[in-house]
Protein backbone atom coordinates (compact mmCIF):
# COMPACT_ATOMS: atom_id res chain seq x y z
CA UNK A 1 0.00 0.00 0.00
CA UNK A 2 2.55 2.31 0.70
CA UNK A 3 4.51 1.88 -2.78
CA UNK A 4 0.86 2.40 -4.16
CA UNK A 5 1.00 5.47 -2.56
CA UNK A 6 4.05 6.93 -3.22
CA UNK A 7 3.85 5.94 -7.13
CA UNK A 8 0.46 7.65 -7.13
CA UNK A 9 1.91 10.63 -5.52
CA UNK A 10 4.88 11.12 -7.59
CA UNK A 11 2.33 10.69 -10.94
CA UNK A 12 0.73 13.31 -9.04
CA UNK A 13 3.50 15.64 -8.98
CA UNK A 14 4.12 15.46 -12.82
CA UNK A 15 0.96 15.67 -13.44
CA UNK A 16 0.67 18.89 -11.35
CA UNK A 17 3.79 20.37 -13.08
CA UNK A 18 3.19 19.50 -16.43
CA UNK A 19 -0.72 20.90 -16.12
CA UNK A 20 0.43 24.39 -14.69
CA UNK A 21 3.36 24.24 -17.54
CA UNK A 22 0.86 24.25 -20.14
CA UNK A 23 -1.89 26.59 -18.37
CA UNK A 24 0.89 29.09 -17.29
CA UNK A 25 1.80 29.43 -21.07
CA UNK A 26 -2.12 29.67 -22.61
CA UNK A 27 -2.96 32.26 -19.88
CA UNK A 28 0.25 34.14 -20.23
CA UNK A 29 -0.59 34.58 -24.19
CA UNK A 30 -0.09 37.89 -25.80
CA UNK A 31 -3.65 38.89 -26.19
CA UNK A 32 -4.41 38.20 -23.33
CA UNK A 33 -1.51 40.24 -21.70
CA UNK A 34 -2.74 42.88 -23.71
CA UNK A 35 -6.37 42.69 -21.89
CA UNK A 36 -4.26 42.72 -18.75
CA UNK A 37 -2.14 45.92 -19.52
CA UNK A 38 -5.60 47.96 -20.72
CA UNK A 39 -7.57 46.63 -18.24
CA UNK A 40 -4.98 48.05 -15.66
CA UNK A 41 -4.32 51.28 -17.38
CA UNK A 42 -7.09 52.50 -19.08
CA UNK A 43 -8.90 51.51 -22.87
CA UNK A 44 -7.49 54.30 -25.07
CA UNK A 45 -4.12 53.29 -23.90
CA UNK A 46 -1.56 53.80 -26.53
CA UNK A 47 0.72 50.46 -27.45
CA UNK A 48 3.57 52.41 -25.81
CA UNK A 49 1.96 53.02 -22.77
CA UNK A 50 1.03 48.88 -22.96
CA UNK A 51 4.46 47.88 -23.66
CA UNK A 52 5.83 49.87 -20.71
CA UNK A 53 3.20 48.53 -18.18
CA UNK A 54 3.79 45.09 -19.40
CA UNK A 55 7.94 45.67 -18.88
CA UNK A 56 7.02 47.28 -15.75
CA UNK A 57 5.69 44.52 -14.15
CA UNK A 58 7.80 41.68 -15.59
CA UNK A 59 5.78 40.64 -18.11
CA UNK A 60 8.28 40.48 -20.49
CA UNK A 61 10.96 38.99 -18.86
CA UNK A 62 12.05 34.77 -20.35
CA UNK A 63 8.53 32.93 -19.94
CA UNK A 64 10.76 29.85 -18.09
CA UNK A 65 11.98 32.23 -16.23
CA UNK A 66 8.74 33.65 -15.21
CA UNK A 67 7.26 30.06 -14.54
CA UNK A 68 10.33 29.54 -12.28
CA UNK A 69 9.54 32.96 -10.46
CA UNK A 70 5.68 32.00 -10.24
CA UNK A 71 6.85 28.00 -8.64
CA UNK A 72 9.43 29.87 -6.34
CA UNK A 73 12.28 28.29 -7.26
CA UNK A 74 13.89 31.36 -8.65
CA UNK A 75 13.80 34.56 -7.23
CA UNK A 76 11.09 37.04 -8.27
CA UNK A 77 12.57 40.33 -9.20
CA UNK A 78 10.82 43.25 -8.31
CA UNK A 79 9.65 46.54 -10.80
CA UNK A 80 12.10 49.22 -11.25
CA UNK A 81 11.18 52.64 -11.75
CA UNK A 82 11.30 53.71 -15.66
CA UNK A 83 13.19 57.08 -14.59
CA UNK A 84 15.01 56.38 -11.59
CA UNK A 85 15.65 52.70 -11.95
CA UNK A 86 14.69 52.37 -8.28
CA UNK A 87 13.20 49.17 -7.26
CA UNK A 88 9.58 48.99 -6.18
CA UNK A 89 6.80 46.96 -5.61
CA UNK A 90 5.10 45.52 -8.55
CA UNK A 91 1.38 45.51 -7.32
CA UNK A 92 1.70 48.69 -3.93
CA UNK A 93 -2.10 46.74 -3.08
CA UNK A 94 -0.53 43.49 -2.45
CA UNK A 95 2.38 44.66 -0.19
CA UNK A 96 4.74 42.99 -2.21
CA UNK A 97 8.41 43.56 -1.16
CA UNK A 98 10.53 46.09 -3.40
CA UNK A 99 13.36 43.90 -3.53
CA UNK A 100 14.15 39.81 -5.06
CA UNK A 101 13.12 37.65 -3.15
CA UNK A 102 12.08 33.72 -3.49
CA UNK A 103 7.67 34.22 -2.95
CA UNK A 104 6.16 31.57 -5.48
CA UNK A 105 3.96 28.51 -4.95
CA UNK A 106 6.55 26.68 -3.01
CA UNK A 107 6.56 29.41 -0.46
CA UNK A 108 2.47 29.65 -0.43
CA UNK A 109 2.24 33.15 -2.12
CA UNK A 110 -0.08 32.60 -5.05
CA UNK A 111 0.65 35.87 -6.22
CA UNK A 112 -2.03 38.93 -6.30
CA UNK A 113 -4.96 39.32 -7.98
CA UNK A 114 -5.17 42.36 -10.29
CA UNK A 115 -9.20 42.26 -10.43
CA UNK A 116 -10.23 42.15 -6.90
CA UNK A 117 -6.94 44.41 -6.10
CA UNK A 118 -5.85 42.01 -3.09
CA UNK A 119 -3.45 38.82 -2.75
CA UNK A 120 -4.98 36.33 -3.89
CA UNK A 121 -4.85 33.68 -0.64
CA UNK A 122 -7.71 36.45 1.29
CA UNK A 123 -9.81 36.38 -1.76
CA UNK A 124 -9.79 32.49 -3.15
CA UNK A 125 -9.87 30.92 0.63
CA UNK A 126 -13.30 32.29 1.66
CA UNK A 127 -14.28 31.36 -1.97
CA UNK A 128 -13.07 27.65 -1.50
CA UNK A 129 -14.53 27.38 2.43
CA UNK A 130 -18.00 28.71 0.88
CA UNK A 131 -17.73 25.93 -2.52
CA UNK A 132 -16.38 23.55 0.28
CA UNK A 133 -19.55 24.05 2.05
CA UNK A 134 -21.76 23.80 -0.62
CA UNK A 135 -20.29 20.46 -2.34
CA UNK A 136 -20.90 18.88 1.29
CA UNK A 137 -24.31 19.37 1.67
CA UNK A 138 -24.26 18.26 -2.14
CA UNK A 139 -22.51 15.20 -1.44
CA UNK A 140 -24.75 14.37 1.53
CA UNK A 141 -28.53 15.18 -0.17
CA UNK A 142 -26.89 13.05 -3.42
CA UNK A 143 -25.30 10.30 -2.42
CA UNK A 144 -27.34 8.72 0.06
CA UNK A 145 -30.57 9.62 -2.00
CA UNK A 146 -28.49 7.57 -5.31
CA UNK A 147 -27.54 4.66 -3.58
CA UNK A 148 -31.07 4.03 -2.18
CA UNK A 149 -32.91 4.49 -5.80
CA UNK A 150 -29.96 1.74 -7.33
CA UNK A 151 -30.63 -0.44 -4.52
CA UNK A 152 -33.89 -0.70 -4.49
CA UNK A 153 -34.00 -0.99 -8.23
CA UNK A 154 -31.88 -3.69 -8.46
CA UNK A 155 -32.87 -5.60 -6.20
CA UNK A 156 -36.28 -5.49 -7.73
CA UNK A 157 -34.94 -5.92 -11.44
CA UNK A 158 -37.43 -6.06 -14.39
CA UNK A 159 -40.29 -4.99 -11.65
CA UNK A 160 -42.64 -2.11 -12.28
CA UNK A 161 -40.35 -0.02 -9.26
CA UNK A 162 -37.11 -1.24 -11.05
CA UNK A 163 -38.95 0.63 -14.24
CA UNK A 164 -40.08 3.63 -12.40
CA UNK A 165 -36.93 4.35 -10.69
CA UNK A 166 -34.96 3.93 -13.74
CA UNK A 167 -36.86 6.12 -15.47
CA UNK A 168 -36.42 9.00 -12.76
CA UNK A 169 -32.89 8.49 -12.93
CA UNK A 170 -32.29 8.81 -16.50
CA UNK A 171 -34.33 12.14 -16.45
CA UNK A 172 -32.32 13.63 -13.77
CA UNK A 173 -28.97 12.99 -15.63
CA UNK A 174 -30.66 14.15 -18.88
CA UNK A 175 -31.56 17.21 -17.11
CA UNK A 176 -28.27 19.97 -17.27
CA UNK A 177 -27.82 21.91 -14.37
CA UNK A 178 -28.77 25.40 -16.37
CA UNK A 179 -32.16 23.91 -17.24
CA UNK A 180 -32.92 22.58 -13.63
CA UNK A 181 -31.89 25.48 -12.37
CA UNK A 182 -34.19 27.77 -13.95
CA UNK A 183 -37.16 25.03 -13.34
CA UNK A 184 -36.72 25.31 -9.13
CA UNK A 185 -36.26 29.17 -9.40
CA UNK A 186 -39.67 29.25 -11.35
CA UNK A 187 -41.53 26.63 -9.14
CA UNK A 188 -39.80 27.75 -5.62
CA UNK A 189 -39.22 31.24 -5.82
CA UNK A 190 -41.64 32.41 -8.53
CA UNK A 191 -44.95 30.33 -8.21
CA UNK A 192 -44.89 28.86 -4.42
CA UNK A 193 -42.65 31.99 -3.27
CA UNK A 194 -41.16 29.58 -0.61
CA UNK A 195 -37.06 30.63 -1.59
CA UNK A 196 -36.22 33.68 -2.86
CA UNK A 197 -34.03 31.84 -5.79
CA UNK A 198 -31.01 33.66 -5.11
CA UNK A 199 -27.29 32.93 -3.18
CA UNK A 200 -26.32 36.39 -3.20
CA UNK A 201 -23.11 37.25 -1.42
CA UNK A 202 -23.10 33.99 0.41
CA UNK A 203 -19.04 34.73 1.22
CA UNK A 204 -20.13 37.37 3.34
CA UNK A 205 -23.81 36.76 4.67
CA UNK A 206 -23.01 33.34 5.20
CA UNK A 207 -25.41 30.63 3.78
CA UNK A 208 -28.70 30.09 4.78
CA UNK A 209 -31.77 27.57 4.32
CA UNK A 210 -33.17 30.67 1.52
CA UNK A 211 -30.06 30.97 0.24
CA UNK A 212 -28.73 27.41 -0.38
CA UNK A 213 -31.47 25.01 -1.02
CA UNK A 214 -31.32 26.25 -4.65
CA UNK A 215 -27.82 25.50 -5.78
CA UNK A 216 -27.82 22.30 -3.44
CA UNK A 217 -30.88 20.93 -5.06
CA UNK A 218 -29.82 22.06 -8.76
CA UNK A 219 -26.14 19.88 -8.41
CA UNK A 220 -27.80 17.13 -6.53
CA UNK A 221 -30.73 16.11 -8.63
CA UNK A 222 -28.03 16.22 -11.98
CA UNK A 223 -25.60 13.98 -10.25
CA UNK A 224 -27.73 11.86 -8.38
CA UNK A 225 -29.30 9.58 -11.56
CA UNK A 226 -25.50 8.74 -12.81
CA UNK A 227 -24.57 7.00 -9.26
CA UNK A 228 -28.02 5.41 -8.87
CA UNK A 229 -27.67 3.88 -12.47
CA UNK A 230 -24.44 2.82 -11.48
CA UNK A 231 -25.21 1.47 -8.55
CA UNK A 232 -28.72 -0.27 -10.42
CA UNK A 233 -26.28 -2.01 -12.47
CA UNK A 234 -23.87 -3.19 -10.05
CA UNK A 235 -26.37 -4.63 -7.53
CA UNK A 236 -28.37 -6.54 -10.53
CA UNK A 237 -25.41 -7.99 -11.44
CA UNK A 238 -24.73 -9.00 -7.44
CA UNK A 239 -28.13 -10.50 -7.24
CA UNK A 240 -27.78 -12.68 -9.76
CA UNK A 241 -24.84 -14.34 -8.56
CA UNK A 242 -24.22 -18.10 -7.55
CA UNK A 243 -23.51 -16.87 -3.51
CA UNK A 244 -26.09 -14.76 -3.56
CA UNK A 245 -28.27 -17.79 -4.53
CA UNK A 246 -26.53 -19.74 -2.36
CA UNK A 247 -27.56 -17.31 0.70
CA UNK A 248 -30.86 -17.51 -0.35
CA UNK A 249 -31.60 -21.65 -0.41
CA UNK A 250 -30.01 -21.97 3.06
CA UNK A 251 -33.17 -19.83 4.10
CA UNK A 252 -31.78 -16.79 5.28
CA UNK A 253 -33.90 -13.79 5.00
CA UNK A 254 -33.91 -11.10 1.69
CA UNK A 255 -32.84 -8.30 3.77
CA UNK A 256 -30.33 -9.98 5.97
CA UNK A 257 -28.15 -11.47 2.08
CA UNK A 258 -28.82 -8.04 1.07
CA UNK A 259 -26.91 -6.36 3.78
CA UNK A 260 -24.26 -9.04 4.62
CA UNK A 261 -23.24 -10.50 1.00
CA UNK A 262 -24.60 -8.18 -1.49
CA UNK A 263 -24.20 -4.71 -0.60
CA UNK A 264 -20.44 -4.62 0.11
CA UNK A 265 -19.75 -6.01 -3.52
CA UNK A 266 -22.47 -3.99 -5.15
CA UNK A 267 -20.71 -0.52 -3.69
CA UNK A 268 -17.20 -1.57 -5.47
CA UNK A 269 -18.38 0.49 -8.61
CA UNK A 270 -20.63 3.17 -6.97
CA UNK A 271 -17.49 4.03 -4.92
CA UNK A 272 -15.54 4.88 -7.50
CA UNK A 273 -18.02 7.04 -9.61
CA UNK A 274 -19.19 8.80 -6.24
CA UNK A 275 -15.13 9.86 -6.29
CA UNK A 276 -15.46 11.34 -9.28
CA UNK A 277 -18.11 13.48 -8.78
CA UNK A 278 -15.97 15.95 -7.12
CA UNK A 279 -14.35 16.68 -10.53
CA UNK A 280 -17.57 17.40 -11.74
CA UNK A 281 -18.75 19.19 -9.26
CA UNK A 282 -15.87 22.03 -9.71
CA UNK A 283 -17.33 22.27 -13.12
CA UNK A 284 -20.77 22.05 -12.05
CA UNK A 285 -20.75 25.17 -9.32
CA UNK A 286 -19.61 27.53 -12.00
CA UNK A 287 -22.24 27.14 -13.87
CA UNK A 288 -24.81 26.86 -10.66
CA UNK A 289 -22.62 29.85 -8.76
CA UNK A 290 -22.60 32.31 -11.73
CA UNK A 291 -26.70 31.69 -12.08
CA UNK A 292 -27.49 31.99 -8.36
CA UNK A 293 -24.39 34.60 -7.32
CA UNK A 294 -23.38 32.59 -5.39
CA UNK A 295 -19.55 33.90 -4.68
CA UNK A 296 -17.65 30.58 -4.28
CA UNK A 297 -14.95 29.11 -6.41
CA UNK A 298 -16.99 29.16 -9.50
CA UNK A 299 -17.68 32.39 -9.22
CA UNK A 300 -14.48 33.66 -8.97
CA UNK A 301 -13.18 31.86 -11.74
CA UNK A 302 -15.71 32.99 -14.15
CA UNK A 303 -14.69 36.29 -12.25
CA UNK A 304 -10.70 35.86 -13.51
CA UNK A 305 -11.78 34.90 -16.62
CA UNK A 306 -13.43 37.77 -17.93
CA UNK A 307 -10.84 40.25 -16.46
CA UNK A 308 -7.90 38.52 -17.42
CA UNK A 309 -6.71 37.70 -14.02
CA UNK A 310 -3.83 35.98 -14.60
CA UNK A 311 -2.52 34.83 -11.14
CA UNK A 312 -6.05 34.11 -10.36
CA UNK A 313 -6.26 31.80 -12.80
CA UNK A 314 -3.30 30.12 -12.22
CA UNK A 315 -4.20 29.71 -8.54
CA UNK A 316 -7.88 28.51 -9.58
CA UNK A 317 -6.31 25.66 -11.75
CA UNK A 318 -4.36 24.77 -9.55
CA UNK A 319 -6.81 24.11 -6.89
CA UNK A 320 -8.64 22.07 -9.61
CA UNK A 321 -5.98 19.93 -10.71
CA UNK A 322 -5.35 18.80 -6.97
CA UNK A 323 -8.80 17.98 -6.38
CA UNK A 324 -9.14 16.06 -9.53
CA UNK A 325 -5.78 13.87 -9.31
CA UNK A 326 -6.81 13.79 -5.06
CA UNK A 327 -9.69 11.77 -5.41
CA UNK A 328 -8.19 9.58 -8.41
CA UNK A 329 -5.93 8.74 -5.82
CA UNK A 330 -8.33 7.78 -2.92
CA UNK A 331 -10.67 6.42 -5.62
CA UNK A 332 -8.04 4.01 -5.89
CA UNK A 333 -6.55 3.08 -2.47
CA UNK A 334 -10.76 2.63 -1.72
CA UNK A 335 -11.31 0.36 -5.15
CA UNK A 336 -8.11 -2.02 -3.65
CA UNK A 337 -9.87 -1.62 -0.34
CA UNK A 338 -13.10 -2.91 -0.99
CA UNK A 339 -12.26 -4.97 -3.85
CA UNK A 340 -10.08 -8.44 -2.23
CA UNK A 341 -9.25 -9.70 -5.86
CA UNK A 342 -6.71 -6.76 -6.19
CA UNK A 343 -3.55 -7.44 -4.76
CA UNK A 344 -1.40 -4.27 -4.08
CA UNK A 345 2.11 -4.90 -5.16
Amino acid sequence: MLRLLANRFGAMLLTMLCLTLIVFFLVNLEPNLRKLSISQTNMRASDEMIERWLDYNGYREPFLERYAQWLGVMEKQPARDVDTGEPKPRFTFCDEPPFATYSGILQGNLGCSTMFRQPIHERLLPALQATGILMFWVMVTMVPSALVIGILAGMREGTNTDRALSVVSITSTATPEYVSGVVFTVIFASWLGWLNGSAVTATTQGPTFYNFSLPVMTMAIYGMGYIARMTRASMAEVMTSQYIRTARLKGLKFHTVVLRHALRNALIAPFTVIMLQFPWLLTGVVIVEVMFRYQGFGWVLVEAAGNNDIDMLLSCSIVSVLVVLSTQMISDIGYAYLNPRIRVR
